[in-house]
């Protein structure tokens, strides 16, 4: 009789790393004994000691090694084949560094340099403390989201509104988190084109300086400039694609936020400058202007709508889970974000008190200094603000492009041609440049947004986890949640109230002030 060969290993192969797939697996069976629940359910959790123990060896080598598989694939599911062709899942190749450049890129900007304002309303107690506060809450908010990507085993939500959806129920969750996150892109979009054309109008003035033409350009003009240029960068593709960008605007940011403060409290502070809060003429106003001022520290941890757009880049398997070098790559960019951001309100504040012009710091650099630093050294603070705007603009525009591109295919069935892609995002930009146009308030812009968008990062993720973990009903965890929940949702309308005075109130001053 022939002698048979012994069985092979049968190896399985890998599929790409960048294709996690996405449909929900059964979830964990509750126990009868006692009422708990039994170890979480994985798609290898039958290949236990146990079950392998009266199996032959090659069938065993068998089941072993398909047991390593699973647990590095995650899931015996298939694709989404919609999501391979839109900007947010296009790409799964990811990592705790690409998390970290995003995170930083998208906390720190332009919001930096208008917390001195707020300071201006609030003082120096109110200032920190609310600084302090929204801090450590939007940090605790973010770790929520974290975790809530992958809350069900083999089921990842990659947009926000799709965990909205899945806590809220399909309708009531799309109509609370659509409006706020589409807001908070296209509003920061519009303040981004704001910042980066005044500062390279600015730019301009310096390098330039007393030689420049008699007909220089406007600042719409510079507004234009600038949309033209953001224009060009969003033809990347998917945001994996921008993670070189993201590392720009991070590092660009870290150095003008550095260099402003510095500069500022290393000249001689302007005359009759005073700390205490800015007095108006009646308590209404200055109420509504306190509102606007905790609107715009709201709006300087803007970013939570983009953490589960960043998180689904990453490569997640049951035994390396994306949350894992997210919140790595987070903890390593919110370091550095307060790093920036308290500085730049106290060192701000310090140097300019209530004398800090509406537009931010950066305009009280140019307007009480100029004569006094570097022009040269100036003109790199500026330029540093240009390269850090043109970089956010992009990723805060990525999930406004995924929304576009996923009602196309979503109707044609087919991914966007180069042409559509490129077409969206030109009709985009030119509609936030004509908003700035139309609201060039920056600091009531901010407080605005701010109140409008605050549930997003410091409301909504609280209640999330209560509806998705469901924690044990009138538990520590359970009051904390809804509190904090509700007093966001509290916040939110105040705030919003005090940025719509703020606009209402610029509006009429431009509108019946005139010259002496």
């Amino acid at each position: 009789m022939d002698e048979r060969p012994e069985t092979e290993l049968i190896s399985i192969p890998a599929t790409p790393r960048d294709s996690t797939p996405e449909v929900l697996t059964p979830s964990r069976p509750q126990s009868k004994e006692g009422g708990k629940s039994s170890t979480g359910w994985t798609p290898t959790s039958f290949i236990s000691p146990r079950f392998l123990s009266p199996i032959g060896t090659p069938m065993k080598k068998v089941l072993v090694n398909m047991k390593g598989y699973l647990e590095e694939v995650g899931h015996l599911t298939k694709l989404n084949p919609q999501d391979a062709w839109l900007p947010i899942t296009e790409s799964r190749n990811g990592n705790a560094h690409y998390a970290a450049f995003h995170n930083l890129n998208a906390g720190v900007g332009f919001q930096a340099l208008v917390l001195p304002v707020a300071f201006s309303f609030l003082g120096w107690s109110w200032g920190i403390i609310s600084l302090t506060i929204a801090y450590i809450w939007q940090l605790y908010t973010l770790w929520i989201l974290v975790q809530l990507h992958e809350a069900i085993p083999g089921k990842r939500y990659n947009r926000y509104v799709e965990l909205a959806e899945a806590a809220f129920g399909n309708r009531l969750g799309a109509w609370l988190s659509i409006f706020p996150t589409a807001y908070l892109s296209a509003g920061t979009a519009t303040a981004l084109i704001l910042v980066g054309g005044e500062t390279m109008k600015l730019f301009f003035e310096i390098v330039c300086g007393p030689r420049c033409t008699s007909n220089p350009l406007t600042t719409v003009e510079w507004y234009l400039v600038f949309t033209s240029l953001c224009i060009v960068l969003s033809q990347l593709p998917n945001l994996n694609s921008i993670a070189g960008l993201s590392l720009v605007g991070a590092i660009t940011a870290i150095f003008y936020s550095t260099m402003v403060w510095l500069l500022s409290v290393s000249q001689q502070r302007p005359p009759n400058i005073s700390y205490e809060p800015i007095q108006l003429p009646s308590f209404t106003s200055s109420v509504f202007s306190a509102f606007n001022a905790l609107g715009i520290i709201a709006f300087a941890f803007r970013g939570h709508n983009l953490v589960l757009e960043i998180q689904s880049t990453m490569p997640s398997t049951f035994k390396h889970p994306a949350h894992v070098p997210m919140w790595k790559g987070a903890k390593v960019a919110y370091f550095f974000i307060a790093m920036c951001l308290f500085p730049v309100a106290i060192g701000g504040f310090w140097a300019y008190g209530n004398q800090m012009p509406p537009s931010g710091i950066l305009n009280a650099l140019f307007g009480f200094h100029k004569h006094d630093i570097s022009r040269w050294l100036l003109a790199t603070t500026f330029l540093l603000v240009v390269f850090s705007c043109l970089s956010s603009f992009q990723i805060y525009s990525m999930p406004v492009f995924d929304n576009f591109e996923a009602s196309y295919t979503h109707r044609t069935n087919r991914p966007c041609s180069v042409w559509v892609r490129s077409g969206f995002r030109v009709v985009y930009a030119f509609i936030n440049f004509f908003i700035g146009v139309a609201l060039p308030f920056l600091s009531s812009l901010a407080g605005l947004l701010g109140g409008l968008t605050l549930p997003v990062t410091f409301a909504y993720p609280c209640f999330m986890w209560v509806l998705i973990k469901k924690p044990t009903k009138y538990s520590f965890n359970w009051y904390f949640n809804w509190s904090l929940g509700w007093l966001g949702v509290a916040f939110s309308v105040a705030f919003t109230i005090g940025g719509i005075w703020s606009i209402v109130d610029n509006g009429l001053k431009l509108k019946f002030f005139k010259p002496s």
